[in-house]
């Protein structure tokens, strides 16, 4: 665990604010609750947009529900950590290359022993990337609204979202947590999504060397997806899977079903670790 780090308080919990090198790129990170020697650790990986501060208090009310500790850093790219240089273009492959080569870094760096990963969105996407590599750390995945191939309904959706960008107050809310690397998370995620190279992403080949326990969420009205991820995700997993689609919901379920993702995350991360 990096020396460096500040300690305080936060929902109760202790927290600590870390600095990560890996794969090459300084990430902005925050520890809460019991270190990796104590308690296994949640890992939690945010959505295209999204950052430390976006997550609010889930990561905290989730670590404290099960008893473990909980990871929560900002991709590259994102909030504060190092920013995606001009003109902000990912490689097509920047999943891959975060859940396969980054975020095995991360587990090292941060001495993890055991881990279950809480993604969404992106994030979801990358999780179960990394836990299709043979890393016995990860013990669990909870994916939240993954996308494992790409759907009109996505593209449709980032297209609205850039000009809501370009000509409406979309830039200013994302500034309150992107710090200086705002043109750098928007122009990275949309510059790459947009690419017509990248309909060709999909991940399902890699899912089949996923083992370990997976909870799958979808929100019914999901601007980002459809169900049929959720299908694409039960029908490639070798290890359990358990695919819920919440009805009510849009594309951040942690935010408009609460209560339901941590019951059903609690039983996920319960189950993992006891396999």
């Amino acid at each position: 665990m990096d020396e460096g780090a500040s300690t305080s308080v936060t929902h109760g919990l202790p927290s600590r604010q870390l600095g990560i090198e890996a794969g090459g790129r300084r990430l902005n990170a925050v520890w809460l609750g019991p270190g990796p020697d104590e308690a296994p650790t949640l890992v939690f990986l945010h959505e295209g947009l999204g950052s430390i501060g976006q997550w609010q208090d889930f990561p905290a009310a989730l670590a404290a529900a099960s008893g473990c500790g909980a990871l929560v850093y900002d991709r590259y790219g994102y909030g504060g950590s190092e920013p995606l240089p001009p003109p902000y273009r990912r490689e097509l492959d920047f999943m891959h290359e975060e859940g396969r080569c980054a975020l095995p870094e991360v587990l090292d760096r941060t001495d993890v022993k055991e881990a279950v990963l809480i993604g969404h969105s992106d994030g979801a996407s990358i999780a179960l990337l990394a836990a299709s590599t043979p890393d016995l750390r990860i013990r669990g995945v909870v994916s939240e609204a993954a996308h494992v191939f790409v759907e009109a309904a996505s593209i449709e959706s980032i297209e609205a979202a850039v000009a809501a960008y370009r000509t409406g107050d979309l830039r200013e809310r994302l500034a309150r947590y992107h710090d200086n690397t705002v043109d750098s998370a928007f122009r990275g995620w949309a510059n790459a999504w947009l690419d017509p190279d990248f309909e060709a992403f999909h991940i399902e080949g890699y899912l089949r060397a996923v083992t370990c326990p997976v909870l799958a969420l979808q929100g019914s009205e999901d601007a980002y997806g459809t169900p049929a991820q959720l299908e694409a995700i039960a029908a490639a997993v070798s290890g359990p899977v358990r695919t819920m689609l919440l009805p009510d919901c849009g594309h951040s379920l942690h935010k408009d079903a609460r209560e339901a993702v941590m019951l059903a995350a609690g039983d996920l991360i319960r189950v993992a670790l006891e396999r």
